[in-house]
């Protein structure tokens, strides 16, 4: 196992095909055992398997489990796995006074994921 001096948590992780949008799905998949819940490493982890590689996925978490999404990200999830941005700001001015603000608040937890995650990794020992 990887070992940092970073405060982390293990755990198992949900590799899900679409965004987990409600709390309610995220306590379902908390309920089955997983600590945390991403959609790219699960592909990766099947490849490592077959070829007998050790495989290790670090993340660092955007939204909390006790959290809604205003936005349907899963309508705007393009089949490359990135999000239409046009798609996103037209729904988001269905509800601007929620949207907007949800925009702007998971654009800075994804900044403050991308620092710590560099620094857990820059910590990180194999």
């Amino acid at each position: 196992m990887p070992q940092s001096e970073i405060p982390h948590t293990t755990g198992i992780l949900a590799s899900i095909g679409h965004v987990a949008q409600t709390a309610a799905e995220k306590k379902l998949l908390r309920a089955g055992g997983a600590a945390a819940v991403e959609m790219e490493a699960g592909g990766v982890a099947q490849a490592a398997a077959r070829l007998g590689i050790p495989m290790f996925c670090v993340r660092s978490i955007t939204d909390t489990s006790t959290q809604n999404f205003v936005l349907d990200f899963n309508k705007a999830l393009l089949s490359d796995g990135h999000f239409g941005t046009i798609i996103l700001l037209t729904s988001a001015l269905g509800n601007p006074g929620k949207a907007f603000p949800e925009l702007f608040r998971l654009r800075r937890f994804c900044q403050i994921a991308s620092r710590t995650l560099g620094e857990f990794i820059a910590g990180c020992r194999f």
